[in-house]
């Protein structure tokens, strides 16, 4: 999708200047792109791109759990009630609410048990992959999503975290189910195959 500064600019009350700011910030992040005489745009990521960061994310989640030693009680209560808010979103059939909860979760995660740079490294991954399931996630798939959230919550309240880590995998590996992206017909590729040989 298209993306204008001047409505940008209205809807957070701030200059255009501020909202280009922002805009490049993102583009090196990888979550917009800017094109001449196109402008600013979401960027929709391949099959492959979305495989590929899901894959960094299970590296990285797993890993996060395999390290805690214990889950205080406040952190195993923090993410229960993250959980329940997914829920509420899903129930209130807000995609796009239902969509940032259900990437945040992870993110809440590495935030209690994690690191912050740990926790930063994961926001850039979540948001490519929250963009895909903004497009691509139905509300059952969500509400599936959602209770796998609650599966992994369970086991680290039981302080099995071997369990947690093995949900978290699970959970990550099966986006392919729950996100159908389509994959699209490349019309130039045998060109740019000829290309690539130079």
């Amino acid at each position: 999708d298209r993306i204008g500064e001047q409505p940008l600019a209205m809807l957070f009350d701030c200059s255009r200047t501020i909202v280009r700011e922002a805009l490049t910030e993102l583009a090196v992040r990888g979550l917009v792109a800017s094109s001449p005489r196109r402008g600013w745009y979401v960027v929709e990521l391949t099959p492959e791109e979305a495989r590929l960061a899901f894959q960094a994310r299970e590296v990285i989640e797993t890993a996060v759990l395999r390290h805690v030693r214990e889950v205080p009680p406040a952190t195993a209560r923090r993410l229960r009630e993250h959980v329940q808010r997914q829920e509420r979103a899903i129930q209130d059939d807000d995609a796009g609410l239902r969509s940032f909860l259900l990437g945040d979760f992870h993110i809440c995660v590495a935030e209690c048990l994690g690191n912050p740079l740990i926790s930063d490294t994961l926001r850039d991954l979540t948001a490519r992959t929250m963009l895909v399931a903004m497009r691509h996630q139905s509300p059952r798939e969500a509400l599936r999503s959602c209770a796998e959230h609650a599966q992994i919550v369970e086991a680290l309240e039981d302080g099995n975290l071997a369990l947690a880590e093995k949900r978290m995998a699970r959970h990550l590996r099966s986006w392919e189910s729950k996100l159908h992206v389509p994959v699209v017909a490349d019309n130039l590729r045998p060109q740019r195959q000829r290309f690539e040989a130079f």
